[in-house]
């Protein structure tokens, strides 16, 4: 309590003022939690709150993290102490002393803020504008679409940087430019620098000589104990081949669940499907959900590989079970979008979507620019609505989602591509499968163990190097 009030002092938050007439001052109050490493233990000199602030998505993280896999970056960590006490705030706003710590001269007095508190809705916002401010003032440049990601290039060399409120991960294709930041960083502010990347949001990163590996072990066990699944009998795909799902802790699992596809997307569609009843589940469904736990017991340590050998080419495939839903007949359509061979994203929904003319833009700020994308589908009816405009008023009923990528095909943003059946990766999206060809999906998208992954890419490195010799 003492060493956080003493950082109110350095950081100049507030100044103990007489209350001004009609004042009505915000009370505080003392909050004591601790943030947890991959390892279950203690991280210290990390703020726990870390809410209500400009944050990347997921994708925007996987991108990051297979570029850097790519280009051989060790992305590194660090973190801000007290992060919202660096934000500047406009408003007029008076708070109470803190309790056990008033002033025996002025116990009646308040204090005015000139700094944002954890707690007040506008603390995110100042903080992010002062760090952006920063950032910007030391030559870095914000990305067009990603307003979290910052690039500096400097001398052929380039340094990327993305922020999550607090923390933020680092790295480049220069040692002295990754250092420089960093130096210049804990010169501004109160750093806490945690070296090489190994745990962000709930994510762990290894990262081997030529790949990166991300994945939820720990996650997983955490939730598979939290519902009481730790023993259950392990399955070796997660979809019941049409069964539902239910009871009264049922949102708590699937909100769970719904956070782990983010490194196992051969979850998405049970866990998708087991969604949809969340208003009004029902005793049969809860079945459902406890066979994806089951299945997670089966793998626990599943996540994706990032490989060094992987050339940077965007592509995507989209898959629909046409009228697959038996209560409203309404299809299941999914998309999923690779940089390389790295998987960075992908969706299982009623709704159609693309998300490839977001990543073109995103990955622009990376210095990657595509022409026609190919978007890979194994409906020859499906191109043939999109591609051909004489069938338009035929097809009003459709989708708008073909009328949109018609648009976009005869841009030349995207090209439509046939892929025989057997090989739509977008499969694993749209329905259950056997359990051959499931796993064979898997490993097509890059979903492999920990180890295995990691002996993977020293084994691919070890051949690319051989070829090298030989040629």
């Amino acid at each position: 309590m003492h060493e956080e009030l003493e950082n109110f002092e350095r950081n100049h938050v507030w100044d103990l003022v007489e209350p001004p007439p009609k004042c009505r001052p915000i009370g505080t109050k003392w909050v004591f939690k601790y943030k947890q490493g991959e390892n279950g233990m203690v991280k210290e000199g990390i703020d726990y709150e870390e809410t209500f602030a400009p944050v990347a998505h997921l994708e925007a993280i996987r991108i990051l993290l297979a570029f850097a896999a790519s280009k051989g970056f060790k992305m590194q960590q660090m973190d801000v102490m007290s992060s919202f006490l660096n934000g500047f705030i406009e408003e007029e706003v008076y708070v109470r002393q803190p309790p056990g710590f008033e002033s025996a001269r002025f116990p009646d007095r308040v204090y005015k803020l000139k700094k944002a508190l954890y707690g007040l809705k506008q603390a995110p916002k100042a903080w992010y504008a002062r760090l952006k401010s920063f950032l910007l003032k030391s030559g870095f440049v914000i990305g067009s679409v990603d307003k979290t990601l910052f690039l500096l290039s400097r001398g052929g060399d380039t340094l990327i940087v993305q922020i999550y409120v607090d923390d933020i991960i680092f790295g480049g294709s220069s040692h002295a430019l990754v250092s420089s930041f960093a130096e210049q960083m804990s010169s501004e502010f109160e750093m806490s620098l945690m070296g090489e990347l190994l745990f962000f949001l709930g994510l762990q990163i290894k990262q081997g000589l030529n790949s990166t590996v991300v994945h939820q072990a720990k996650y997983t066990r955490n939730i598979l104990k939290k519902f009481e699944m730790g023993d259950s009998k392990p399955m070796t795909t997660p979809s019941p081949n049409g069964e539902a799902v239910d009871h009264k802790e049922f949102r708590g699992m699937i909100g769970s669940l719904l956070y782990l596809t983010a490194t196992r997307p051969n979850t998405q569609f049970a866990v998708c499907l087991c969604a949809r009843y969340h208003a009004s589940p029902r005793t049969s469904h809860r079945q459902a959900v406890k066979r994806i736990f089951r299945y997670l017991k089966f793998t626990p340590e599943l996540g994706f590989w990032y490989s060094s050998g992987s050339s940077l080419f965007l592509r995507g495939f989209s898959d629909a079970d046409h009228a697959g839903c038996q209560i409203d007949r309404k299809s299941t359509s999914s998309t999923c979008q690779l940089l390389g061979t790295s998987l960075v994203s992908w969706s299982s929904r009623k709704q159609a979507s693309l998300l490839l003319l977001w990543m073109k833009d995103t990955l622009s700020d990376f210095g990657l620019n595509f022409g026609k994308i190919p978007l890979l589908v194994d409906s020859t009816s499906a191109i043939s609505v999109a591609k051909n405009p004489v069938l338009h008023s035929r097809t009003k009923h459709i989708d708008v989602r073909f009328h949109f990528l018609r648009d976009h095909y005869e841009k030349g943003d995207i090209d439509l591509v046939h892929v025989v059946s057997a090989n739509q990766l977008a499969d694993i999206f749209t329905k259950p499968l056997e359990f051959d060809a499931f796993t064979r999906l898997r490993g097509e998208l890059g979903v492999e163990g920990v180890d295995n992954a990691l002996i993977k890419g020293e084994i691919e490195s070890q051949w690319t190097g051989l070829i090298a010799l030989l040629v």
